[in-house]
């Protein structure tokens, strides 16, 4: 599969941005402004390019991070807010003030710098006990015994994680936390990593860990793995099979996941031979109280991202919802927004 490069989109500098979030409480500005996770930021910024292309106002997305965006969109600093996460307690938004509206989905990819290894096969045990310093050889037996044939050096191994609050790591420490019996550092968008591991900023920051040091493993989006042409393990599955991130697994993932009253849902470790198992949805937030010409926009905004908008999914590493869901999710942005 060919992959479109992320459209560039400027970054605004820091007090041009704070002019801009602070005017996006109110019509006058003729902007739509969102902020929040990065691991859909391929996807959004390519679909945003294209929508005010041909559109009479413009959105502009910011990936500072799931766990910013939420604090934004709790401030009111945007009209829009991206996270691969649920909000939780202290995260910023309050009960009843968003709507959950589903986007895309992609997978957790788990990109390894390993001298001399270019196929790795990891299980969901062994996934959590590297990500929480239990193993810390790349020689160790458990690894060893599921990749037969592959000459393992003796490399430490370094585990490079988001330094930022991050539902990619809400994501794929909740997929340890269920998956496996081996985990102990719990669920969240941070976690008490070992003492020994390396912070990056965003999922570029991960995948620059894991580039610039050998022995090195960390969790990235697939869009910005498959940019950087990073070197993915292949993830046991809850079938017991050991998959390769793809589009088509994650759909695999998807047709199993149940799908909540609130348009959440979970796809993590979902059943089927052919599923990769940390498969991860994102969300936009919606103000329930937004009225006016400024939901009028967003709603415009959501809208076409939910049809025309899906058709920029795969090519730029995401796998585009199931029909079902985005009829769901179209209706409740109407509810929400009128």
């Amino acid at each position: 599969m060919t992959m479109r490069r992320r459209a560039f989109i400027p970054v605004l500098a820091a007090s041009s941005l704070a002019f801009s979030l602070a005017a996006c409480g109110g019509d006058e500005a003729d902007e739509v402004i969102g902020t929040g996770a990065s691991f859909p930021d391929a996807y959004y910024q390519a679909a945003i390019a294209e929508f005010n292309d041909d559109h009479d106002f413009d959105v502009t997305y910011d990936a500072v991070g799931s766990g910013t965006g939420k604090s934004d969109f709790g401030e009111g600093l945007n009209d829009f807010a991206g996270t691969d996460s649920l909000v939780g307690d202290g995260d910023g938004p309050e009960d009843g003030s968003y709507q959950y509206i589903p986007t895309v989905a992609a997978p957790i990819t788990i990109p390894f710098n390993l001298e001399g290894v270019e196929e790795l096969n990891l299980g969901q045990e062994t996934l959590a006990k590297i990500f929480q310093g239990d193993i810390t050889s790349w020689s160790h037996d458990e690894i060893a015994a599921a990749n037969e044939g592959v000459e393992l050096p003796e490399t430490d191994i370094t585990i490079a994680h988001r330094s930022d609050g991050s539902g990619t790591t809400g994501n794929f420490t909740r997929f340890l936390d269920e998956a496996t019996e081996s985990w102990t550092l719990g669920a969240g968008d941070t976690a008490e990593w070992p003492s020994n591991a390396v912070g990056g900023d965003k999922n570029t920051g991960v995948a620059q860990v894991v580039q610039d040091t050998d022995g090195a493993i960390g969790y990235v989006d697939y869009a910005d793995a498959t940019e950087l042409g990073l070197t993915t393990a292949n993830v046991e599955n809850k079938d017991g099979n050991f998959v390769a991130p793809t589009l088509e697994g994650t759909t695999a993932g998807l047709d199993g996941a149940e799908v909540n009253d609130d348009l959440s849902f979970n796809p993590l470790n979902a059943a089927g031979e052919d599923a990769y198992p940390i498969t991860a949805p994102t969300y936009l937030l919606l103000h329930t109280d937004q009225d006016g010409d400024k939901a009028d926009q967003v709603k415009e905004f959501v809208t076409w991202l939910l049809t025309d908008g899906q058709q920029y999914a795969e090519e730029n590493g995401y796998a585009a919802l199931p029909d079902g869901l985005a009829e769901q999710a179209l209706t409740a942005v109407e509810d929400t927004l009128g």
